[in-house]
């Protein structure tokens, strides 16, 4: 079953995670038949299918946390529904996009390829993708390497490892398409990066072990090296696996 580790801080993980760039979408896009229904699966806050909304016809949206969907900002042809990723109500052959961003890492994989089969149309496609760690510049990348792996290292889910090398070791039945390198590419404020640090699993599993926030003893640091800029370009690098049911 997927894991739940977002459900307690559901609010900071809507008002701080990074979003994908439209490039990542029109590659998927180029691949498709018809975009009529679309599963965004392990949708968290809806960002993903709040895009997919503006080219399909409807969007199905499906995360096993409840306080997650509470956040999401609703359309008309979007449906949200709580639900595991490995054994939806949706019926046979209802999907012709499938996408996951940020969390295929949390499920049964082979449960949820299995779940992939049975709803998929003929020739659907599958996305499955996340992002890397973030980089700033030379001087704020060590300070949040080193929170990322030594203050709040040893909170990190053990599934975490298949991010941090890109998906690398998940296998992809799907007829592997081939994919140029995608970036996220934004401008954060010093408040927005603190945030996001937040946002993170390790750093809230750390908070209820500690019953104290480590963001904010690494923020003077931050702060230091952030120089009189109101704002600083950040990038995440986006690895995807893209492929076709057939």
């Amino acid at each position: 079953m997927m894991k739940d580790l977002f459900s307690g801080h559901a609010d900071i993980y809507a008002a701080f995670r990074p979003t994908y760039p439209e490039e990542l979408y029109q590659f998927i896009f180029g691949y498709m038949t018809q975009k009529k229904d679309a599963w965004d699966c392990g949708t968290g806050n809806g960002q993903v299918a709040q895009r997919l909304a503006l080219d399909f016809e409807n969007v199905y949206a499906t995360d096993l946390s409840d306080k997650q969907i509470a956040q999401a900002r609703q359309r008309p042809n979007i449906h949200y529904s709580v639900s595991p990723a490995e054994q939806t109500p949706f019926e046979n052959n209802s999907f012709d996009l499938i996408t996951v961003g940020q969390a295929l890492h949390w499920f049964n994989i082979d449960k949820f390829y299995s779940e992939v089969r049975r709803v998929s149309r003929p020739h659907a496609i599958v996305a499955l993708w996340g992002y890397g760690n973030i980089m700033i510049n030379n001087r704020l990348d060590g300070p949040i390497h080193n929170f990322y792996s030594h203050v709040v290292g040893q909170y990190w889910d053990s599934a975490r490892h298949h991010v941090e090398n890109g998906y690398r070791d998940i296998s992809f039945p799907f007829g592997n398409i081939q994919t140029p390198a995608f970036y996220i590419d934004q401008r954060w404020t010093l408040k927005h990066l603190c945030g996001y640090l937040e946002s993170w699993s390790a750093t809230q599993r750390y908070i209820l072990d500690k019953k104290e926030n480590p963001v904010h003893a690494v923020a003077p640091v931050l702060r230091e090296f952030w120089g009189n800029e109101e704002t600083l370009p950040i990038r995440f690098p986006v690895f995807l696996k893209l492929g076709r049911v057939n």
